[in-house]
């Protein structure tokens, strides 16, 4: 017992003063450290995702409102673009420009499926990124945002 109690009286001399972290791997710290700087990152992402969003919901608008081919699909707008569940999957959400009666929510929904892969190509030109994601849609009708 006598060499415990001379080292702790060894240590405490080396210090000004004993903290938490004394007597811990400096390793083990640094992990710490890291692990909290990765809700950083994870912020970062969802900052990325905020964009991508922004991106392809400007260039979907664009696209269906100069589409000359397909009236129905030239009298939509998109209201948002959130990632479902991750950015390789957004989930687009349309809605008419107008509000009529004689829209057909099925119809919608299959000329969206039919010009899906031209809107994926238009995509895929206007963002910087390796992989185009995959869009899913979804039509919003009378007041629902999103």
């Amino acid at each position: 017992m006598a060499t415990r109690r001379s080292r702790t009286k060894i240590f405490r001399s080396l210090c000004a003063e004993v903290g938490p972290e004394d007597g811990l791997d400096p390793r083990e710290i640094l992990k710490q450290e890291l692990r909290a700087g990765r809700a950083g990152a994870r912020s970062r992402a969802d900052r990325k995702a905020r964009q991508l969003g922004r991106q392809v919901a400007e260039t979907l608008d664009a696209v269906l409102a100069g589409d000359s081919r397909d009236d129905v699909l030239r009298g939509l707008r998109v209201v948002s673009v959130t990632s479902a569940p991750d950015a390789s999957n957004l989930l687009v959400t349309v809605a008419p420009r107008l509000a009529s009666d004689g829209l057909d929510p099925t119809e919608i929904l299959d000329r969206l499926a039919r010009a899906s892969a031209r809107l994926r190509c238009e995509v895929a030109s206007a963002i910087s990124r390796k992989r185009t994601p995959v869009l899913t849609y979804r039509l919003a009708l009378s007041g629902d945002s999103a």
